[in-house]
C-alpha cells in the first residue's frame, strides 16, 4: 500500500488552465460565498449560516435559519480558505476566516458540543435523531476545516475546539455500556476523523472512524431502533415516513456491500472513509469491499461526465445502467465525493483507472458545475437540457436550464471551492516504501519532497486539456537521487505515447508499464527532464448496450474532455441531429466566457421537419417522412455549457 500524498504545502499549481480556476476561487468565489453566508447578496435567499452561529454564541437573538445542516456551509467555506492559504498567504482572507473561527468557537458548548440547530432550536435533544439531522456530518465538515486551517496557518484555535468535540463524540458513541451504539445518517465524520488523526496523531480518532464503519448496517439496526424510540416519526415527515436503510447504506454491514445504492453523496463519503481506514489499518476485507463498490460505480452506474446518482428521488443510485440524460440528477457533491474515493483508491493501489475517473469527474462535472463568473452553480448536472420541458414538466423541474446564484440547500458550491483549492493533493503521491513518485494528473505544478537527507523537486508543465504534452524537470540541489518515476498514461491516449529523456526518445520496450503507469527507474540528476507526448484526437464514443438512454447514440470526447452541442451553435431541437461516425471531427478555436478553448465541428444531418407533413404528430415511417438534410454542427467542451444564455444542450447524439 502506498503512502498518502505529500504535504499539500509542497505542491503549487503552475497551470494556465487550473491556476486560473484557483485564482477565480480565491478572488471571486470565496468572497462571494462569504457575503452569501453573511446574507449580504441581494436577490439571494438568506443563508442565515453565520447568523446561526451568532445566535448560538449569544451575540444575537432569533430563530434558526436554513437547513438542519446549515453549519456545514460555513465549515466547507473555512476549509476552502485553509487550502487557499496553503498556496498563497492572503492577510485579508485570513482575517475573515479568523473572525468566523472566533464566532464558531464562541458557539461551542462547555462540554465541546457544537451544532447551531440543536443549540438554538431543540436544546436538550442532541443525538436523538442521528438518522435525519446530520449532527455528526456537520461535526465532520468542521473537523476537516480545522485540519485544513491548522495546516495552512499553524493556528490551533479551531483544531483544539474540534478535538474537544471529537473527544465528546468518542465518549458518547461506541460499543461500551452507556454509549450510543450508532452512527450518523449522512456519512462524513468517518473520513474527517481520519484527517483529524493525521493532524494530531490521536489514535482514538482513527478508532472512532473505524467504529462508525463497523457498526453501520449491523443487527439490531440502529436506525430502526432510533426511529421506534421517536415514536415512528421522521424529521423530514411526511417526505420520509420510515427508515430506508439502503438510502443510508445501512442495509447491511459495509464489508458485505458490493452494489452502490442509496444517496450518492453519502455513499461516496462512506467509500472514501472505508478506503482510508483500510489503508491505515491494513484491513483487507474493507479494501476488497472498496474494490467491489468501485467496480460497480464506475463500470455500471457512472455517467460519461464522471457524474453519479441518476435520480432526484433521494439523490440516489437506482440500478446498473440506469443513466437517463434529461432527468439525470448527477449532483455536484457526488462527483466531488467520487474524486475523494478515487484518490483513496490510489492510496491503496496505484492503478491508472482510478486516476482516469478522477480526471473525468474533475474536467467535466466538477468544473462544469460552476459558471465562469464564479457566482452561478449547478446542483444538478444534466446531460441534456430542453428548457421548455424543464419548466413545464414536474418530473424535470429539478434540472435547471441555467446555473443558479445559490440554493436553499447549498452544499455544492463550497464543496467545489474546497476541492479546487486543494487540487495539489491529487496530482502526486510519493511512495517511500517503493521509492516511487507517482504522477496521477497531468497538471502543471511544482512539488518538492525530501529523501536520503536531501531535497528533490519536480516541475511539471502540461498543456492539458488542449494538447497532450507534459514535461517533468527535476531539481536535485543536494546531488542525484535514485528512485522510480511512474507517470500515468491516460486511457484517452490515442496511440503509443512518445517519451523522451533529456531530449532523447526512449524505446517503449525499455519503459516498464505497471497498471497504466509508465515507470522509469534511474538516478535523477539536477536538470533531468522527462517529456511525454500523449496523442490526443477527438473521437466518437459509444455506451454499453444495456445503457438504454444512450442506445443508438454516441458522445464526443477529446482527451479528458467530454463535448456537448448547444442551441447557441446549432439551433433548436438538438434531438433532430444525427452524426455519421465516419465524419471527421475538425478542431477549431473558440472563445466562451473568456476561455480560449477548442471546439469540434463535423458534417451531420438534421431531420427535415417540413418533410414530415402538415403538422401531423405521427405518420407512417416512409422515406419522405425520414428525410434529412446535411448540416455542420459544432460541439464545445461540456464544462462550458450554459455560459452563453439559456438554450438546449445535449451530450449524446443519434448516429446513422
Amino acid at each position: 500500500m502506498i503512502a498518502r500524498t505529500a504535504n499539500h504545502s509542497s505542491v503549487q499549481l503552475q497551470s494556465p488552465f487550473w491556476s486560473r480556476y484557483q485564482e477565480l476561487v480565491r478572488e471571486t468565489v470565496l468572497p462571494y460565498q462569504y457575503d452569501i453566508l453573511n446574507d449580504r447578496v441581494p436577490g439571494v435567499e438568506p443563508s442565515g449560516a453565520i447568523r446561526n452561529f451568532r445566535i448560538a454564541a449569544g451575540l444575537d437573538s432569533g430563530t434558526f435559519t436554513g437547513m438542519v445542516f446549515q453549519d456545514s456551509d460555513v465549515a466547507k467555506w473555512l476549509e476552502a480558505v485553509g487550502h487557499a492559504l496553503k498556496t498563497k498567504r492572503d492577510p485579508a482572507l485570513e482575517q475573515m476566516a479568523d473572525d468566523v473561527i472566533d464566532l464558531v468557537v464562541a458557539a461551542q458548548q462547555p462540554d465541546g458540543y457544537l451544532n447551531t440547530y440543536f443549540t438554538i432550536q431543540e436544546p436538550g435533544k442532541r443525538f436523538t435523531n442521528l438518522m435525519d439531522c446530520h449532527e455528526l456530518y456537520c461535526a465532520g465538515h468542521m473537523m476537516e476545516a480545522a485540519v485544513s486551517y491548522y495546516e495552512a496557518t499553524g493556528k490551533r484555535k479551531l483544531l483544539d475546539a474540534m478535538c474537544r468535540f471529537a473527544d465528546l463524540i468518542a465518549d458518547t458513541f461506541g460499543p461500551g455500556e452507556g454509549q450510543i451504539h450508532g452512527y450518523d445518517g449522512h456519512q462524513e465524520i468517518e473520513l474527517a476523523l481520519v484527517k483529524l488523526y493525521g493532524a494530531t496523531g490521536e489514535k482514538r480518532y482513527l478508532d472512532l472512524a473505524r467504529y462508525f464503519l463497523d457498526a453501520r448496517g449491523t443487527e439490531p439496526n440502529f436506525f430502526l431502533q432510533e426511529w421506534e424510540q421517536r415514536g415512528g416519526k421522521s424529521f423530514w415527515w411526511p417526505w420520509m415516513k420510515e427508515p430506508d436503510l439502503a438510502y443510508h447504506q445501512a442495509h447491511k454491514p459495509v464489508r458485505e456491500q458490493d452494489v452502490a445504492v442509496g444517496h450518492a453523496v453519502r455513499a461516496m463519503y462512506m467509500y472514501t472513509a472505508m478506503a482510508d481506514v483500510a489503508k491505515l489499518t491494513g484491513d483487507d476485507t474493507l479494501a476488497q469491499a472498496c474494490e467491489r463498490l468501485w467496480e460497480d460505480v464506475t463500470r455500471r452506474q457512472m455517467y460519461i461526465t464522471g457524474a453519479v446518482g441518476s435520480t432526484h428521488q433521494g439523490e440516489a443510485f437506482t440500478c446498473d445502467y440506469d443513466l437517463p440524460n434529461e432527468t439525470a440528477y448527477a449532483e455536484t457533491c457526488a462527483s466531488v465525493g467520487l474524486i475523494f474515493f478515487a484518490k483513496r483508491m490510489l492510496d491503496l493501489a496505484p492503478r491508472a483507472e482510478y486516476a482516469d475517473v478522477m480526471e473525468r469527474a474533475l474536467y467535466n462535472t466538477v468544473i462544469g458545475s460552476m459558471a465562469q463568473d464564479g457566482k452561478h452553480y449547478c446542483y444538478v448536472n444534466p446531460l441534456e437540457i430542453w428548457p421548455r420541458a424543464n419548466e413545464a414538466n414536474p418530473d424535470r423541474r429539478h434540472v435547471r436550464p441555467t446555473r443558479q446564484a445559490w440554493f436553499g440547500c447549498a452544499c455544492c458550491p463550497p464543496n467545489v471551492a474546497r476541492l479546487l483549492m486543494s487540487l495539489g493533493d491529487y496530482v502526486y503521491t510519493w511512495d517511500e516504501a517503493r521509492r516511487t513518485l507517482y504522477v496521477h494528473l497531468h497538471i502543471g505544478s511544482d512539488m518538492a519532497w525530501h529523501m536520503d537527507g536531501g531535497r528533490v523537486q519536480v516541475e511539471q508543465r502540461s498543456d492539458l486539456p488542449w494538447q497532450g504534452r507534459t514535461t517533468l524537470r527535476f531539481r536535485c540541489p543536494d546531488g542525484s537521487r535514485r528512485f522510480s518515476l511512474a507517470v500515468r498514461i491516460p486511457s484517452w491516449c490515442a496511440g503509443d505515447p512518445v517519451i523522451r529523456l533529456n531530449g532523447e526518445q526512449l524505446p517503449l520496450a525499455d519503459v516498464r508499464m505497471e497498471h497504466g503507469y509508465a515507470v522509469l527507474e534511474r538516478a535523477f540528476a539536477d536538470g533531468d527532464e522527462i517529456a511525454l507526448e500523449l496523442p490526443m484526437s477527438a473521437r466518437f464514443v459509444m455506451a454499453h448496450p444495456e445503457l438504454r438512454a444512450a442506445s443508438g447514440m454516441v458522445a464526443i470526447e477529446r482527451g479528458p474532455l467530454v463535448y456537448c452541442v448547444e442551441e447557441a451553435d446549432n439551433g433548436p431541437n438538438l434531438a433532430a441531429l444525427s452524426v455519421d461516425l465516419d465524419a471527421p471531427l475538425a478542431e477549431v478555436p473558440c472563445r466562451i466566457a473568456g476561455v480560449d478553448a477548442i471546439a469540434l465541428e463535423c458534417d451531420a444531418y438534421r431531420r427535415d421537419e417540413a418533410a414530415f407533413g402538415d403538422g401531423a404528430l405521427y405518420r407512417p415511417a416512409t422515406e419522405e417522412a425520414r428525410r434529412e438534410h446535411r448540416v455542420k454542427i459544432r460541439a464545445i467542451p461540456y464544462f462550458l455549457w450554459g455560459n452563453r444564455g439559456q438554450g438546449e444542450m445535449r451530450v449524446w447524439l443519434r448516429w446513422r
